[in-house]
């Protein structure tokens, strides 16, 4: 993992350095029996669960479909993903944040798997325990095992896991749930929509550049409500609730630019709101699902190119898959450490050696003004940061433009090919 984040790559020809020995060494850790991806991803929560005492955790959980290359001669053991015109894996991941500082603390739980095919029995016939949507609660229930430590957890997930039956089951003491509604949902006395609001005001608030959408500044209006959701008539679980007591916080864009579709979340959370500034802080949680966007894309075509690896196997894949993400939320961490709010170290992305050559480059990459000075305490991760942002083509200077995922991963491709010259000074 740690050569991952190095290399900014995941090949494993890239990651030994070209060496046979290191390429034999990844395979065969990757085709050991006794490495498996559920030992791997158990070991996903170990940062975050050291780090999230006291505090309050942002958990925040996403599905992503990493397609490979295949063709019908070598299908590489991956099922079908998408609309069935692609082969892949599918990576459930939860991301833990400080609620307070946004810091990102660590992946928490999760899941990676490949389909066996397709299953006969339509959806509505199934049992929640027989379909894949079970991942939103079994993430959630492990989450309060791994953040135990926490002040308070709130799960934050977008429409896909808007399910009756996680509402009734998963909400703890300490541990709450905040969820974009999939639709109008019924409640006591009418609809979602139909809901009588109580005003928060308006906000200006950017939005962040997406598929499908330019960034802009939107001028957004919210309001709140406390409503009875109701249990679904046609849901097949057994022992829920009539109904489920949830606070409505519904967010509205006034004014949208022409041909633009306006903005409508209806949040739907087991927090309690009762005034505008709790309402805000609602959206202002469910905004930061953000964070677990960007860890998938620097995963894919941002950043380590997951999707490229050519190895033969789906059980390698997808343990390929679990180490990658890690790597990825690394990437994560150091762009966000640019700031000088992490607190962590170096040494959870580069080796004692890479550390050498950091302290050998921080000097070269320096300016002569104060402000082009890496003032960052010298082995820090933030320290790092600095150094690789700037090996990327950041100029350094605090009201130009923040490096990104795809300047850290440059930075980082720059950085390795320095560190292995440096290394062979001593051959």
């Amino acid at each position: 993992m740690a050569r991952m984040v190095a290399c900014a790559s995941v090949c494993l020809r890239r990651l030994a350095g070209g060496h046979r020995r290191g390429i034999v060494g990844f395979s065969r850790f990757l085709a050991n029996p006794r490495v498996t991806a559920e030992a791997l991803i158990e070991g996903w929560g170990l940062d975050a669960s050291a780090a999230c005492a006291g505090r309050h955790i942002l958990a925040i959980q996403d599905t992503s479909e990493i397609t490979f290359t295949t063709v019908a001669t070598r299908r590489r053991g991956l099922g079908e993903i998408g609309k069935g015109n692609g082969r892949g894996v599918l990576l459930h991941a939860m991301l833990g944040l400080d609620a307070d500082t946004g810091g990102i603390l660590g992946l928490v739980a999760g899941r990676v798997w490949t389909r066996a095919g397709r299953v006969s029995v339509p959806h509505a016939a199934r049992l929640l325990a027989d379909k894949e949507s079970e991942r939103w609660l079994t993430t959630a229930e492990t989450a309060k095992t791994v953040l135990a430590g926490a002040a308070m957890i709130t799960e934050i997930s977008d429409r896909e896991s808007d399910i009756y039956a996680k509402w009734a089951r998963v909400p703890a003491p300490g541990f709450h749930m905040l969820t974009r509604a999939m639709h109008d949902r019924a409640v006591q006395g009418g609809t979602l929509s139909s809901v009588a609001l109580t005003p928060a005001g308006e906000a200006a608030v950017t939005l962040r550049a997406r598929p499908g959408r330019l960034a802009r500044t939107a001028r957004l209006t919210a309001g709140y409500a406390r409503v009875n959701v109701r249990r679904p008539r046609a849901t097949l679980e057994k022992g829920m609730p009539e109904t489920v007591s949830l606070t409505l916080v519904e967010v509205r864009e006034i004014d949208a630019p022409e041909g633009v579709e306006p903005i409508l979340w209806r949040l739907l959370t087991t927090h309690r709101v009762e005034d505008p500034a709790m309402a805000w802080r609602i959206v202002d949680w469910y905004r930061q699902r953000w964070h677990i966007e960007q860890v998938f894309r620097t995963l894919k075509q941002q950043g380590l190119h997951l999707e490229d690896s050519q190895l033969e196997t789906a059980e390698r894949l997808i343990k390929l898959t679990a180490l990658a993400v890690q790597a990825a939320v690394l990437i994560m961490q150091l762009v966000q450490a640019r700031d000088g709010q992490s607190e962590q170290d170096a040494a959870i992305a580069f080796s004692p050696a890479e550390i050498e050559t950091l302290k050998a480059l921080v000097p070269t990459l320096e300016g002569k003004t104060v402000l082009q000075k890496n003032h960052h305490p010298p082995g820090s991760l933030a320290w790092a940061a600095w150094a690789i942002a700037k090996l990327g083509g950041w100029d350094g200077y605090p009201k130009s433009k923040p490096p990104g995922p795809i300047t850290f991963t440059h930075g980082l491709s720059y950085f390795r090919a320095i560190a292995q010259g440096r290394n062979l000074q001593n051959v």
